[in-house]
C-alpha cells in the first residue's frame, strides 16, 4: 500500500486514461456498500461518502443531499438506478460529531438503504450495474467524471464494499473497526493513520483537495476533498509514457483522433465538441462580433463546468479558441452554467451567466477575437437567495439572459416563475417583478423557464427557452411596460425528442440564427466524445404571425454528388426504393403532393432487408409529422421522455410533432442526415432526433404511401461534405 497526494487535475487525467487492469478479483454485481460517516453539515449537496466507479461513466454510491437536501440516496450515473421520489425518507439529524452507519444493498434489481441497521428506503431499478476489475472506489466526490465540484465533507470512520447482498440482520451486526464474519472485498478503518484497503484489493490510495487521514478517520474538508482507492500500480499505468510516439500527450492525441475518425456515429458536418464528454453541452454566449460568428458551450474538466469557445466565418467551419469562462482560484463561481452575450453601453461584449454556487454573474471582453474575458469584481450581481429568505420567495438567481434596451440593462432570471431585473450600470441590478403576465394553455404546471433567450422578431417578441421536463420551446407575444404577454406557445421538442438548450444571435444580415444542444442517446458509453449542436437554423415570421424555421443557406455549400428525380409515383400501400440515393451524410429536399393518401413519407438509414430503418411519416388528417425510431438500431437504445412529473421516464419509440397542411397544400421536406443526427424541416416545422444504426448497409432511402397514392413532384439529394477536423 502507498499513499499519494496529488492534484485533482491528475485524477481527472487518470480518469481519461482508463487503463487500470489489475484490481478486484472478479466482477461485482450484487453488492453492499457500508460506511460510518459524520457529515460536517446537513446543508451540503451531492457528495459521496462511498462510491464504486467502473471508470466508464457508471457508478453506484452512498450520496448525501443530491436531489433532496439532508437525505441519503443511492446515487448512480444520470440517476438511472436512483429513486427520485424521496418524500418518505427522513432527513439526517446527526451532528458533525455523530457517526451514522449507512448501508446500501444491491440485490438483482432491488436497492435497499439502511440507516443504523434499520431500513431507510427501498426501490426497484430496471437493470443492475456490474463493476469489473478496472473499477475504483472513491470518497468525497460523487464519481470520477463529476464536474460540479460537489463533495461530501465530514469524517469517515469505517468503509466497506461486499461482493454480495447482506441481509438486514447482517448489516445490523456490523461494528466499526471490527472484522465481520463475511469478508468484504474492500475495507478501510483508517487506523492507525492508515488509508489503505485492509483486503489489499484497492491498495493504491490517492488523496487531494483537503482529504487527509487523522485521528483514525478519513477527514474530508477543504475546497474539493477526494480520496481514490485503486488497484496496485494503477497510477503508473495511467500516466506511463508510451515507448514511441513523441511523448504521452502527442501519442494520446493521435490515438484519440483515430478513435473519433473511426466512430460511425460521430457527426461530420454538425458542430461537435472536439474531444471529451460534455454533459451538459448547452449552447451559450452566441454573438456576431468583428465579422465572425462566436459560439460558446458548456464542457467539463478538472476545473468544473466551463465555457468552451469557437468562431466561424461561414457557420460551417469552426476555429477553437482558448476557454472563455472557467472557475479560477479566488473566483466566487465554482462553475459556469447557462447565459448569453450582448453588447454593453461601452461597446464591449458582455456575458451574463450563472455562476455555480454563487449566483448570476457578468464578464466582459473588447478583444477582436474575444479570447480573454474579465469577470466583474462585484460578482455575483445577484447572489443565490438564502434558504427561507424573502428574496427566495420572489426569484431564483438562475439561468439569466441580458440585453441593453435604450439606456437600460434588462435581465431575465429563469426558474419556475421567470423574473425581470434591470440596471443602469452592470454592477448594480434591482428586482422588477415577474416577467410573464400569464402562461399559455398546454404548459404544464411543473414546467420551468431555463436557458432563456429573448429578442424582437418581426412585430413580435420571442421568448425561446426550455422547460427541463419537455425540452426546447418558445413563446411569441408582446413586450410592453416591462412585462411580456405571450400570445402563442409552441414546442420544438416532443416526447422522445432530443432538442435542448437553445441559443440565438443576430448577424450582420439581420438573420436570427439558432443552435440547440442535441442530446445523446448512445447505446454504449464506450467512447470519448459527446456534445453536438443542431444545424444553424434561421427564424422569421410568416404572414400569419407564426414562426418559420429554415436551415441556414450556407449549408448548401456542402452539397456534393447531386441527384435529381421528378414525378415519382408512389402507389397506395407501396414503397419505392431510391437506388441512386444512399448514405449516412445526406441532404434530401423533396416536394410532395399528398393526393388522397392517409399517410406518406420517407424512410432513411434502411438496411437492405429493412431490419434497421427510421421512418419519417406525415399524416395530414391527424395533423402530425412522426419520426418512428423503433427500428433505427439493432442495439438496445433507450429513448425516454425528459423528466415526467413524479420522476417517471417512459420508454418511447417515436416522436410526434404537430404539422398542419391546408387543403391542397404541398409538403416540402428537407431531411438532413449526419450519421447519428437526423433533422427534418417540414414546411415551417423542424424535428430533431438521434439514431444509432449498427449495420454497414443501413444507408438506403425508401419512399412510401399508405391508404392512397402520392406524387413526389421533385426530389433532390446530395452527399454532404464534412466540416469537422475529425
Amino acid at each position: 500500500m502507498r499513499i499519494i497526494t496529488i492534484g485533482l487535475a491528475v485524477i481527472v487525467a487518470i480518469a481519461a486514461a482508463r487503463t487500470a487492469k489489475a484490481a478486484p478479483p472478479k466482477q461485482i454485481k450484487d453488492k453492499t456498500l457500508v460506511v460510518w460517516a459524520a457529515p460536517a453539515d446537513l446543508d451540503q449537496r451531492g457528495g459521496s461518502a462511498l462510491t464504486i466507479d467502473d471508470m466508464k461513466t457508471h457508478f453506484d454510491g452512498i450520496i448525501f443531499g443530491e436531489l433532496v437536501r439532508g437525505k441519503w440516496m443511492a446515487g448512480s450515473n444520470f440517476h438511472s438506478r436512483s429513486q427520485k421520489d424521496q418524500k418518505a425518507r427522513s432527513a439526517e439529524t446527526a451532528d458533525k460529531d455523530t457517526f451514522v452507519q449507512v448501508a446500501i444493498v444491491y440485490k438483482g434489481t432491488s436497492i435497499t438503504i439502511y440507516r443504523n441497521g434499520k431500513e431507510y428506503s427501498s426501490h426497484k431499478t430496471e437493470k443492475a450495474q456490474k463493476f469489473g476489475p478496472d473499477s475504483i472506489v472513491m470518497f468525497g466526490r460523487r464519481h470520477i467524471d463529476a464536474a460540479d465540484q460537489s463533495c461530501f465533507r465530514g469524517r469517515i470512520d469505517d468503509a466497506r464494499v461486499y461482493d454480495k447482498a447482506l441481509t438486514a440482520k447482517q448489516i445490523a451486526a456490523l461494528k466499526p473497526n471490527k472484522a465481520s464474519e463475511i469478508k468484504p472485498v474492500a475495507w478501510w478503518t483508517f487506523e492507525p493513520g492508515r488509508a489503505g484497503d485492509r483486503m489489499e484489493n484497492f491498495s493504491d490510495t490517492f488523496l487531494t483537495g483537503g482529504a487527509e487521514i487523522a485521528d483514525g478517520h478519513l477527514v474530508l474538508a477543504g475546497k474539493e476533498p477526494v480520496m481514490i482507492a485503486a488497484a496496485s500500480g494503477f497510477l503508473n499505468r495511467a500516466l506511463a509514457k508510451p515507448a514511441s510516439g513523441g511523448g504521452s500527450l502527442v501519442a494520446s492525441q493521435r490515438e484519440l483522433r483515430e478513435k473519433l475518425l473511426s466512430d460511425p456515429h460521430r457527426p461530420r458536418y454538425h458542430f461537435v465538441s472536439p474531444e471529451g464528454k460534455c454533459m451538459p453541452f448547452d449552447s451559450n454566449g452566441a454573438i456576431y462580433w468583428n465579422g465572425r460568428y462566436h459560439l460558446c458551450y458548456i464542457f467539463q474538466d478538472h476545473r468544473g463546468h466551463c465555457w468552451g469557445h469557437a468562431s466561424s466565418k461561414d457557420l460551417l467551419h469552426w476555429t477553437w479558441h482558448t476557454t472563455a469562462l472557467f472557475p479560477a482560484p479566488g473566483d466566487v463561481d465554482r462553475g459556469i452554467f447557462s447565459g448569453n452575450c450582448f453588447v454593453n453601453k461601452n461597446g464591449a461584449a458582455t456575458m451574463l451567466y450563472h455562476g455555480v454556487g454563487a449566483g448570476n454573474c457578468i464578464a466582459t471582453s473588447s478583444e477582436p477575437e474575444l479570447d480573454n474575458w474579465t469577470k466583474l469584481a462585484s460578482n455575483p450581481i445577484i447572489p443565490i437567495p438564502k434558504r427561507g429568505s424573502e428574496e427566495e420567495k420572489l426569484y431564483r438567481s438562475w439561468d439569466p439572459h441580458g440585453w441593453l434596451e435604450g439606456d437600460t440593462y434588462y435581465g431575465i432570471f429563469g426558474g419556475a416563475n421567470p423574473t425581470l431585473f434591470k440596471a443602469d450600470t452592470l454592477d448594480k441590478w434591482k428586482y422588477v417583478g415577474p416577467f410573464l403576465t400569464k402562461n399559455m394553455p398546454g404548459v404544464d404546471s411543473f414546467e420551468d423557464v431555463s436557458c432563456p433567450d429573448f429578442f424582437k422578431i418581426g412585430d413580435r417578441h420571442m421568448l425561446l427557452c426550455i422547460s427541463h421536463p419537455r425540452g426546447c420551446r418558445y413563446y411569441l407575444g408582446r413586450w410592453e411596460n416591462e412585462r411580456f404577454t405571450p400570445e402563442i406557445h409552441e414546442r420544438m421538442n416532443w416526447p422522445g425528442g432530443t432538442c435542448f438548450a437553445p441559443e440565438t444571435l443576430l448577424d450582420d444580415k439581420g438573420r436570427r440564427i439558432m443552435w440547440a444542444w442535441v442530446l445523446d442517446r448512445r447505446p454504449s458509453n464506450e467512447y470519448d466524445w459527446s456534445g453536438t449542436m443542431t444545424l444553424p437554423r434561421v427564424f422569421s415570421l410568416n404572414e400569419d404571425g407564426t414562426l418559420q424555421i429554415e436551415p441556414a443557406e450556407e449549408l448548401e455549400q456542402l452539397r456534393t454528388n447531386g441527384r435529381n428525380l421528378t414525378r415519382i409515383k408512389v402507389a397506395e400501400d407501396a414503397e419505392v426504393k431510391l437506388g441512386d440515393v444512399r448514405g449516412d451524410c445526406l441532404e434530401i429536399d423533396m416536394t410532395i403532393k399528398p393526393g388522397d393518401a392517409e399517410s406518406f413519407g420517407i424512410k432513411v438509414r434502411c438496411s437492405d432487408d429493412g431490419a434497421e430503418q427510421t421512418v419519417i411519416e406525415c399524416n395530414p388528417a391527424a395533423g402530425h409529422l412522426k419520426i418512428d425510431f423503433s427500428k433505427s438500431s439493432l442495439d438496445e437504445v433507450k429513448y425516454y421522455e425528459f423528466c415526467m412529473k413524479g420522476g417517471k421516464n417512459p420508454q418511447v419509440t417515436e416522436q410526434v410533432a404537430p404539422l398542419r397542411l391546408k387543403k391542397g397544400e404541398k409538403l416540402r421536406l428537407r431531411v438532413f442526415l449526419d450519421r447519428s443526427i437526423l433533422e427534418v424541416f417540414a414546411n415551417s416545422q423542424c424535428v430533431t432526433q438521434r439514431i444509432y444504426p449498427t449495420r454497414n448497409d443501413s444507408t438506403g432511402v425508401v419512399l412510401f404511401s399508405k391508404g392512397g397514392a402520392v406524387e413526389v413532384e421533385r426530389l433532390d439529394a446530395w452527399q454532404m461534405a464534412p466540416t469537422n477536423h475529425w
